[in-house]
């Protein structure tokens, strides 16, 4: 939509083709249904963002920044707002709306919006874009042609990975696909017992681990538990919510843009710092106090002003602490275990949930295959690509957005 707007904004007649029943079908589910349109970054911060060839975008970035997003939907009459981490949503929380102006600006540039009808071939001719083959089986003949089909997330949306097809078979490099800002599943069961529980506050660390994983008996909990000594590949500050078989909020999303392309050459695990504002030594002496204010307890029902209930009883267990014994008999030893333990959570990675779940795809289209300043194929002329369809993905709060935006402007201008 943004770059048939851009094209037609240049003088070109300009035609959808929208296999959907409606456009901007994922759009409407983005933000949670809110769509979080992009943030308010300058170029600069925006490209910190972007997990794999952020050189690449820097034309296209550039030239049609985040303040130039927010500018475009302004100008349409779409009223904005700045949320926490620079996070930019419609005033009406409404990714209809944002749609609604998109598609009110096409009728006004003349674009032609043909619904239901899905490309199934993007053809050249003597190195030169010609047409798009129709499923029922018309050719579309035009002087150019943008691939923006997206990747392979939310596939009911209509991602199936048409693009990587369509450029794969005009001679492109389509790279390994890999599900990102997605849920993780992880090997440990006891994360059963924790499903549904929301931690705040948390600093998660992803990192190598020293040696695979070994599974326990039937219902026992491995006893050691200790976080890989490697340094981190990533960590983060924030919430995080455990799942039937793993975790998922927005730590666990940023993580995933890293697990993908590392996790097919070596095992990784995602370490909780759950008590992040306390060095070992300040928990050692937290726990210290609780236990003299709870001297007469048994230690199964001390931690409830450490830990909230539903973790208590696995941390029970993973501490090996008699859970019977009174907190005035527990040693220094097993105090300071039980804050390593606090410190270092460790779970060990498994794979990345499906791309049904996943809200963008990570790897796509060679970047090295396409111009950065105008997004044209150096294979096929007349050919050009904009958003997820290529090798380009980014950390959550608006970045993947963004790049959808820029790049597509950047392919509206360009076409002559």
């Amino acid at each position: 939509m943004m770059a048939a707007i851009t094209a037609a904004g240049n003088g070109h007649d300009v035609i959808v083709c929208e296999k959907n029943e409606k456009p901007g079908k994922k759009l409407y589910i983005t933000g949670k249904g809110r769509c979080n349109l992009t943030n308010a970054v300058d170029a600069e911060g925006m490209l910190r963002s972007v997990m794999s060839n952020p050189r690449f975008l820097y034309s296209a970035v550039s030239g049609f920044d985040s303040f130039d997003t927010m500018r475009f939907f302004e100008g349409l009459g779409l009223e904005l707002k700045v949320e926490r981490g620079g996070r930019v949503f419609p005033q009406s929380d409404k990714s209809s709306d944002v749609i609604s102006c998109l598609e009110r600006e096409m009728r006004r540039r003349k674009v032609t919006l043909m619904l239901n009808t899905e490309v199934v071939s993007v053809e050249a001719k003597d190195g030169t874009f010609s047409c798009v083959v129709l499923q029922d089986g018309r050719r579309l003949y035009a002087d150019a042609c943008v691939i923006a089909t997206g990747g392979m997330s939310y596939p009911l949306t209509g991602s199936t990975g048409d693009g990587y097809r369509f450029a794969a078979a005009l001679g492109h490099t389509v790279t390994d696909r890999y599900p990102s800002l997605v849920g993780v599943r992880v090997k440990e069961d006891f994360v059963r017992e924790l499903e549904g529980l929301s931690l705040k506050n948390i600093e998660l660390h992803l990192k190598e681990a020293v040696q695979p994983y070994t599974a326990p008996g039937e219902g026992v909990i491995p006893k050691k538990h200790s976080s890989s000594k490697k340094k981190d590949v990533f960590s983060a500050f924030g919430e995080l919510v455990f799942t039937s078989d793993g975790m998922s909020g927005p730590v666990v999303l940023s993580a995933s843009s890293y697990i993908g392309p590392l996790l097919a050459k070596k095992p990784l695990i995602l370490s909780l710092d759950l008590k992040p504002a306390l060095s070992e030594e300040q928990l050692d002496a937290r726990i210290l106090r609780d236990f003299d204010e709870m001297k007469n307890r048994q230690y199964k029902n001390a931690l409830e002003h450490l830990l909230p209930q539903k973790l208590i009883g696995v941390i029970i267990r993973l501490s090996e602490i008699e859970p019977d014994k009174r907190v005035n008999l527990v040693t220094k030893d097993e105090r300071r275990r039980l804050a390593s333990l606090l410190k270092n959570l460790t779970f060990h990675v498994e794979s990345l949930r499906d791309f049904k779940e996943a809200v963008i795809t990570k790897g796509g289209v060679k970047v090295s295959e396409i111009v950065p300043s105008t997004m044209e194929s150096k294979l096929v002329s007349r050919l050009y690509f904009a958003g997820e369809v290529m090798d380009l993905d980014a950390l959550t709060g608006g970045y993947n957005l963004q790049i959808a935006w820029s790049t597509a402007r950047a392919a509206g201008l360009a076409i002559e």
